[in-house]
């Protein structure tokens, strides 16, 4: 038990003299934390029902279009960091990681304090479902919307409120504001909306965000954002850096390429970092080569824009596709779009696949709909050929 004991507090004070600071403190004593009703907590049903649907082709996958992955990174710089890293693998990273969190705080104009990473966004999404659904508390969301953190919510002492969308498939901001009560522990707002694609006013946000928060903690999940215009403009950081009860979360799976890398993290007030953390590993659950990458990678501005630029061509494509054959969809703001089938949404999903093209499907307002990932060009024409054999 003393070994164990002087492990971590070595771990620690090491952190803290490399450099990687107050976002590892959350790695020491999580188990005394975890909460006492947890239900059978079942498989991530998400990643299984994925692997089952890849597994299915009978040729080649010739489209990867399920996951709203980018097909074109990530960048050279993140490649070459990655593979540089590798010799000094046998390291932990501290000085790394408070480099990376350095590089974020800089450019977001904000404080350590205020930021903790994880592998992706899912560790992070999972400390909020823990935390905010003890007690019963219940979890507020758009329906449909992503549902990883409420479904997880679930599987502990939470419960999950789901709100319909508006009548144009965005967040119905005013009717979830209507059904907060005392037993609310988290309004849950995806922004921009998976798997509609649709996108929130600034405006209306930021004041339901200012307003809101003086209730209950409102977390904006941005795991889009980068796929908007102005990404400055459109972010709810400020709503933190004002001091409101806001968790933003932002990950580094979608424009950056880094969906099998994983990377993610929040920005929220430090009192709340601190209660997060200790549901999660934090930054050391981040792998040294992952973390080199993202040093290289992050904000590079010509790589950017170029993949957005790639990703608008080949959207432009689909929407001139799905015209062609006479189907609406959703005016998309990210790297992927819905629109509604004219057949059984599962039946779809299976004879799409026959032909090797992996799609999505949800069935809601009383309809069954595909939801299609941007890929690369030759990804597209592979979608367009095999959906016009269905259409």
């Amino acid at each position: 038990m003393s070994n164990s004991l002087n492990r971590r507090n070595w771990i620690k004070s090491s952190a803290l003299m490399a450099g990687g600071l107050a976002f590892l403190s959350g790695t020491v004593g999580k188990l005394s934390a975890m909460p006492a009703k947890v239900k059978a907590v079942a498989p991530f049903k998400r990643v299984t029902d994925q692997t089952a649907i890849l597994s299915a082709p009978p040729g080649p996958m010739k489209a990867r279009l399920l996951a709203n992955e980018n097909p074109f990174g990530p960048s050279a710089a993140a490649k070459k960091a990655l593979t540089d890293a590798i010799d000094t693998g046998y390291q932990y990273p501290f000085q790394q990681l408070g480099d990376l969190v350095k590089k974020i705080c800089d450019y977001e104009g904000v404080t350590r304090d205020n930021v903790l990473c994880d592998s992706g966004s899912t560790p992070l999404l999972l400390a909020a479902a823990m935390y905010y659904s003890k007690g019963g508390k219940e979890i507020i969301t758009g329906d449909p919307s992503y549902d990883d953190l409420p479904s997880h919510a679930q599987l502990f002492e939470g419960k999950w409120v789901k709100v319909p969308l508006t009548a144009d498939y965005k967040l119905d901001l005013d009717a979830m504001e209507a059904k907060i009560t005392d037993n609310t522990g988290l309004v849950y707002i995806c922004n921009p909306n998976n798997p509609t694609a649709t996108v929130l006013d600034t405006e209306k946000l930021k004041a339901f965000c200012e307003r809101v928060s003086k209730k209950v903690t409102v977390f904006i999940d941005e795991a889009y954002i980068d796929y908007m215009p102005d990404v400055k403009a459109a972010t709810m950081i400020g709503c933190v850096k004002a001091g409101n009860n806001v968790i933003v979360a932002r990950t580094f799976s979608k424009l950056y390429g880094f969906a099998g890398l994983r990377l993610g993290y929040i920005i929220a007030q430090p009192d709340t970092v601190d209660k997060l953390s200790i549901y999660t590993p934090g930054a050391f659950n981040i792998s040294a080569t992952t973390i080199a990458a993202a040093i290289a990678g992050y904000r590079e501005e010509d790589f950017l824009k170029d993949a957005l630029a790639k990703t608008l061509a080949s959207k432009e494509y689909l929407y001139s596709v799905l015209k062609a054959e006479g189907y609406e969809y959703i005016p998309s703001s990210t790297n992927f779009v819905m629109f509604p089938l004219k057949m059984d949404g599962k039946q779809f999903v299976q004879e799409m696949m026959k032909r090797g093209v992996g799609i999505r499907n949800w069935k809601f307002n009383g309809k069954d709909w595909c939801r299609v990932s941007i890929g690369r060009m030759d990804e597209m024409q592979a979608f367009a050929e095999a959906f016009k054999q269905l259409s």
